[in-house]
């Protein structure tokens, strides 16, 4: 770990999370002088993330950590339940994706991006905050950082990625805004132990509820971690109707006893403080883009509504974000920047804007249960909803989910405003 910021540099990152450490190890591997500046130290906890999909481990393997993540837990799939029913759906093969996906606790993930990004040659400075934007003349030029212990340094730099995560203060100061319309979610989890910790799936619930079995609003997850524990939490999306008044604290306890039995756990015994968070998605943060600066991952609002995951979606921008860079880099062509938001709309502009048509019609309880009820009565269906769901539709043929997902798009370019 460097302890002395560096006056200069080509990039500076604000973030070393997922997003701010790949971008640095993309950077590093191109051969640019990268800065990763970290508020906390790691390890440090974060809420969500520890179940990595296909996509995820595509790109921690493209970063060659495939070896690193063989040391911890795999699972085959997703067991959906709901309605007195559950169904175990193996990921769905894919041209490009594996068949498989890792569990992984945050605090153990991110440490190994991070330094994985130090080991290609970025600078890593853990426990310094990008306190304010370096300004000229209307260009992002470096930040002011500060340590803990209330020193203060600018770093210069000819470009900034701004991957400081879903509140992203810095990127709020150079005017990024989140689309209001859009939907957003909020999500809590801890772990508890468990003697079904190496469960070969993870387990979603459609249908959470109350301690007296009253249905209530949102989803829950189980994601068994292979180390005795299991991370369980649940998630709301804010197209719900009485979205600010439900209580997520109340409805994580209400969840954790609804599968206690059956998950051999002790609900009113958790690990640890149960953390949480709010999560922009759908691209709904932006400008994407400025002058000097790119803003990849979760301050970006780069979340897939559909399921409430970014982990992927900050390692895949980052790397876009950081090819872009690199061909600013060496053609000496700030214009190039420009490229970077219409490159995010090729890869998910329609499929961002289905899930987040999506997202409104399941704010409807009623309709949710509905749904609900209908899928979990055809494993066939469920398989085609997990395939759009979890993005790992197919290029190379046209089945039922491909084409179900492409009437879903043509409809939603009607609605502009989606």
């Amino acid at each position: 770990m460097n302890e002395r910021p560096p006056a200069h540099t080509d990039v500076l990152v604000i973030g070393g999370g997922p997003a701010g450490a790949a971008a640095g190890y993309w950077l590093a591997r191109h051969g640019h002088d990268v800065t990763i500046v970290e508020k906390k130290t790691f390890p440090r906890e974060k809420t969500c993330g520890d179940g990595l999909t296909p996509r995820a481990v595509h790109q921690l393997e493209l970063m060659g950590l495939g070896e690193q993540l063989s040391r911890y837990h795999r699972y085959h799939g997703l067991r959906a339940t709901g309605m007195g029913k559950e169904l175990e759906l193996q990921w769905p093969s894919h041209e490009v994706y594996p068949q498989h996906g890792y569990v992984v606790r945050r605090r153990e993930l991110d440490q190994m991006v991070a330094t994985n990004a130090e080991t290609a040659g970025a600078t890593l400075l853990q426990g310094h905050e990008a306190v304010a934007p370096l300004l000229d003349r209307g260009f992002v030029r470096g930040a002011t950082v500060a340590t803990k212990s209330g020193e203060q340094h600018d770093i210069n730099a000819r470009y900034v990625i701004v991957a400081d995560g879903a509140n992203s203060r810095f990127g709020r100061a150079l005017g990024t805004f989140r689309t209001r319309e859009w939907p957003y979610g909020t999500a809590i989890r801890t772990y508890w132990h468990t003697p079904r910790h190496a469960d070969p799936w993870i387990e979603s619930a459609l249908d959470v509820k109350d301690r007296n079995g009253n249905p209530m609003p949102g989803y829950g997850w189980i994601f068994p971690v292979g180390d005795g524990t299991v991370n369980i939490g649940v998630g709301l999306l804010s197209t719900f109707r009485d979205f600010k008044s439900v209580n997520t604290t109340h409805l994580l306890d209400a969840y954790a006893h609804q599968v206690a039995e059956r998950w051999e756990i002790d609900p009113g015994n958790p690990e640890m403080k149960a953390t949480a968070g709010r999560i922009p998605m759908g691209g709904s943060v932006g400008p994407k883009a400025g002058p000097s600066y790119l803003v990849v991952g979760d301050a970006a609002g780069s979340v897939n509504p559909f399921n409430g995951e970014g982990i992927d979606y900050a390692y895949e921008t980052a790397r876009m974000a950081a090819d872009v860079l690199h061909e600013a880099l060496v053609g000496n062509d700030p214009t190039v920047l420009q490229k970077y938001p219409r490159l995010l709309d090729d890869t998910y502009g329609d499929y961002f804007k289905v899930a987040r048509l999506f997202a409104r019609v399941i704010g409807r309880p009623v309709l949710m249960r509905e749904l609900t009820r209908v899928g979990m009565q055809s494993r066939t269906l469920m398989e085609w909803v997990l395939r759009i769901m979890a993005n790992l539709l197919r290029d190379d043929e046209k089945g039922p989910a491909e084409l179900a997902y492409k009437a879903a798009a043509k409809i939603v370019k009607l609605a502009p405003n989606a």
